[in-house]
């Protein structure tokens, strides 16, 4: 039996986060995630893609902060079942938490915060009748390392967020990048769409809207697609073909543990703590819905950190909680061993 004070069912950046905000509070956190190592969707699907939106990093491949959430986790000493899926919970008298997966592991937890992302997901797919047939042979539904497509022809299709920013990222990889959306608008920001119109213009993007991809031809790999634009047909030569639709997102067996659930996606009380209508079990990042939700990941670290501070006060109850900042007294210095040093700023302050 692994006994922990907060149990993470998750491991992506918001779950790794989470250990860092406990570890400050001095409460241990053990880490479930299906997935074979820590990272989530940052490690599984995209680790070389470019993130611009986190706090103090212009720019920062997917991959190189989940190393870092990792590095920053280190001290804190967490646990991890990897490979393994949390499938069922019960609630005890004294209101902790076992947790089983469905490879029979238990976990014993005094609270729980799950923070599974889209939960399990796979690819939202084309309706193109032989697209099977080319997955891995040059049909890819992730780009997991852009370098595969180095020298190459590549299509991708799609209006989101994923489809512009690897049409942006491989225009400077790939030999020929064109983006087919199914209509003239796009999904993603705003400032995604102008740098594809601006490539556009530079010759380094082919873009072709209203359009859909119907078909794929090939002699056991892709060769050639064909596009419907506005009721006619046009063949296009590619090396890879890259669906960016979206996932699917699928809870899994914690659909049935008795949360609310709205949209594929688990209620929380977003005004105090992101807990979930089960006491002690909380949700945060995007596996949570509130109103004004964002699926962002440092909105994530925000809901982490809040959800920390209501675990502490949950687990001391009646014991007020102090909150220091890192710049005044470090890490190491919330578990007691730089009271020295406080004293001294404090000290210099008055």
């Amino acid at each position: 039996m692994i006994t922990t004070d907060i149990l993470i069912i998750g491991a992506g950046p918001t779950g790794l986060f989470a250990v860092f905000e406990a570890g400050l509070l001095q409460m241990k956190c053990h880490l479930i995630d299906a997935l074979p190592q820590p990272g989530g969707q940052l490690a599984e699907l995209y680790p070389k893609k470019p993130i611009f939106d986190i706090p103090g990093y212009p720019e920062v491949l997917a991959g190189d902060l989940v190393n870092n959430l990792m590095e920053q986790i280190k001290q804190f000493q967490p646990g991890f079942t990897l490979g393994e899926t949390a499938e069922t919970i019960d609630k005890l008298d004294d209101g902790t938490f076992i947790v089983t997966t469905n490879k029979g592991t238990k976990h014993h937890a005094k609270a729980i915060a799950i923070a599974g992302g889209l939960g399990t997901f796979e690819p939202r797919k084309p309706l193109i009748d032989n697209i099977a047939e080319y997955e891995e042979k040059g049909v890819e539904y992730f780009v997991k390392d852009p370098e595969l497509f180095r020298d190459k022809r590549i299509v991708i299709a799609g209006g989101g967020d994923s489809a512009l920013d690897w049409s942006i990222f491989l225009s400077n990889v790939a030999s020929e990048v064109t983006l087919v959306h199914r209509r003239n608008e796009f999904r993603g920001a705003l400032d995604s769409v102008e740098k594809v119109q601006e490539l556009k213009k530079l010759g380094k993007i082919n873009l072709i809207t209203p359009a859909e991809i119907t078909a794929i031809e090939g002699n056991g790999h892709v060769e050639r697609l064909t596009l419907d634009i506005n009721g006619e047909q046009q063949t296009l030569d590619t090396d890879f073909f890259v669906p960016l639709f979206g996932l699917t997102p699928k809870l899994g067996a914690i659909a049935n543990w008795g949360l609310e659930i709205e949209k594929n996606a688990i209620k929380v009380n977003n005004a105090l703590d992101y807990q979930t209508n089960i006491d002690g079990i909380y949700a945060i990042g995007d596996v949570n819905i509130y109103p004004g939700k964002l699926k962002l990941i440092l909105c994530g670290f925000h809901e982490a950190t809040l959800m920390c501070q209501s675990v502490y006060n949950r687990l001391n109850p009646g014991k007020r909680y102090v909150l220091k900042y890192t710049t005044v007294s470090g890490v190491d210095g919330f578990d007691g061993t730089r009271k020295e040093a406080e004293k001294a700023v404090v000290k210099s302050i008055e």
